[in-house]
C-alpha cells in the first residue's frame, strides 16, 4: 500500500509538468514565461458573495478604465482574500493576470474594494479600502477619452511623500501598478488626453478623473484646461497584507542592463539616418572562382584546331633542338679525337 501511494505522488507530480500538443499551446505557453522585459499586466475584478450595488458600479467603471487589458467577473464568488486567496491565485494563473480587484459588502466593513498584485501566480501583497463616496462615469455628462490611452499619474499629499510611512508608499506603488497602462517609448502631446489625481489626507485617498483638453493660447505652447469626466472615488484605508522586503526585492528585480542599448560593432549612421555597416571578408583568389559558362564564350572549332597545331609545331621545334644537340656534341667528340 506505501509503494502505490508512492507511485501515485510520482504520477501526480509528472502530470503537473505541461507540455505543449500543438504550436498554438507552445506559443500561449511562451507568452506566459518570465521575460525580461514583461507583457503589459492584465487585471481581472471579481465580486464577492455580497457584494453593494455601489461596489459593483465601481468595479465596472474600473473595467472602463483598465480595458482592453482587464477582465470583469460579474457572478457571485465565494472568496475572503485576507484569510484564503486560492481562487483568486487559479484566476490569476488562468487569465495570466497580475493584478486583482475585488468588492464585497457586510456590516462590520461596508462598501469594500480589495486592491493587489501577484508575484509568480502568488499573492504579493494587497491593501482594502472603503469607498466612502463614488461618482459614476455615467454621471458625467460629457465626452470620455480614447479607451485604451496611457493616463498621467499625479500625487499629491504628505502621505504619498513620507518615505516612513510603508502602507502608504506600498498603496501609491499598487495605484502606480494598476492605472500606469501601456508602456511607450516616445509621447506627442496630443496623445497625452487623460490624467488621474490621486490626493492622500491622512489615512484617506481621493480619487479624481480628468480629460485634457489643449485650447489656443495665441503662442508656442497650447493653454491646457481640466474637464472631470470620473469616475469619482473617495477612498479610506482598512487592512493590510504587505510582502515582506526580500519578497518585494525580489519580485522588482529586473535584468541588468536590460533597457540599455547594446552597441553593436561596425555598424553606424550617417546624417540622413541610413545605416551603414562595414563587412571584414578574407582575400579572394579571383582568378580561380568558377564563372558561369556561356556559348558566347567558348572556343570554336577553328580556335581549337589552331591552338593544337601552335601545340604541334612547339613541340617539334623543341625536337629539333633537343636532336640538333646531340649532333652536335657528336662533332665536338670526333674533333678532339
Amino acid at each position: 500500500l506505501i509503494h502505490f501511494y508512492k507511485r501515485v505522488g510520482k504520477m501526480a507530480i509528472m502530470k503537473r509538468v505541461v507540455k505543449p500538443k500543438n504550436k498554438r499551446s507552445k506559443r500561449a505557453l511562451e507568452a506566459r514565461e518570465p521575460k525580461a522585459i514583461e507583457n503589459q499586466k492584465t487585471t481581472v475584478l471579481v465580486r464577492g458573495t455580497n457584494c453593494s450595488q455601489l461596489v459593483q458600479d465601481c468595479l465596472k467603471d474600473l473595467h472602463t478604465l483598465k480595458k482592453p487589458e482587464a477582465v470583469n467577473y460579474s457572478q457571485k464568488n465565494d472568496i475572503r482574500p485576507f484569510e484564503d486567496a486560492t481562487k483568486l491565485e487559479f484566476y490569476s494563473k488562468k487569465l495570466d493576470a497580475s493584478l486583482f480587484a475585488f468588492g464585497n459588502h457586510n456590516k462590520k466593513r461596508p462598501n469594500n474594494l480589495i486592491l493587489g498584485r501577484m508575484f509568480d501566480n502568488h499573492l504579493l501583497d494587497m491593501i482594502e479600502l472603503g469607498v466612502d463616496s463614488f461618482t459614476a462615469l455615467k454621471e458625467f455628462k460629457n465626452s470620455k477619452v480614447t479607451a485604451g490611452s496611457k493616463p498621467c499619474l499625479l500625487f499629491a499629499g504628505e502621505p504619498f511623500a513620507d518615505t516612513t510611512n510603508l502602507e502608504m508608499q506600498r498603496l501609491k506603488s499598487l495605484l502606480i501598478d494598476f492605472f500606469r497602462g501601456p508602456e511607450v517609448t516616445n509621447l506627442r502631446l496630443a496623445g497625452i488626453e487623460h490624467a488621474l489625481q490621486f490626493t492622500a489626507v491622512e489615512k484617506k485617498v481621493f480619487l479624481r478623473s480628468y480629460k485634457i483638453s489643449m485650447k489656443k493660447s495665441g503662442g508656442r505652447i497650447p493653454r491646457i484646461e481640466l474637464e472631470e469626466i470620473g469616475p469619482s472615488l473617495d477612498l479610506s484605508l482598512r487592512r493590510t497584507h504587505l510582502a515582506s522586503d526580500d519578497l518585494f526585492k525580489s519580485a522588482c528585480k529586473q535584468v541588468k542592463n536590460v533597457r540599455s542599448v547594446k552597441k553593436v560593432k561596425n555598424i553606424s549612421e550617417d546624417a540622413f539616418g541610413t545605416k551603414l555597416g562595414r563587412v571584414h571578408i578574407q582575400p579572394q583568389e579571383i582568378e580561380k572562382i568558377q564563372t558561369r559558362k556561356t556559348k558566347a564564350l567558348k572556343e570554336t572549332k577553328e580556335e581549337k584546331l589552331e591552338v593544337i597545331q601552335q601545340k604541334k609545331e612547339k613541340a617539334e621545334s623543341a625536337r629539333k633542338r633537343a636532336v640538333a644537340a646531340v649532333f652536335a656534341d657528336d662533332d665536338e667528340v670526333s674533333a678532339d679525337e
